[in-house]
């Protein structure tokens, strides 16, 4: 059961690392090996609350890539071009400086 969760999430951070670096080969490859030691590095983990801990943290990672991570592309010396995916893109919640008054 958690080998299935295990390979599970490493598909999925795998995927999402394709999602986030597309056309990127450096961050891309730079990704890829990272996710890969990660997952060699506690391949013969045996605690069960440590898998889940560590499946936990994997899961936390992609959620992050996925919705943090923009792109930038230099289009000029001193100009970013960014270039946001529908993950990163949503609603904020307008910031208010003065606290509701109860009535």
């Amino acid at each position: 059961m958690r080998r299935a969760e295990v390979l599970k999430v490493f598909k999925i951070l795998h995927r999402t690392r394709q999602t986030v670096f597309k056309d990127d080969t450096r961050s891309l490859d730079a990704a890829r090996l990272k996710i890969n030691e990660e997952f060699k590095n506690n391949k013969n983990e045996t605690s069960p609350e440590k898998i889940a801990e560590l499946i936990k943290l994997a899961s936390d990672v992609e959620v992050i890539l996925r919705t943090c991570v923009l792109q930038g592309v230099y289009v000029d010396a001193n100009k970013i071009k960014l270039l946001p995916r529908n993950d990163v893109l949503r609603d904020n919640a307008p910031y208010c400086d003065t606290p509701k008054q109860n009535t």
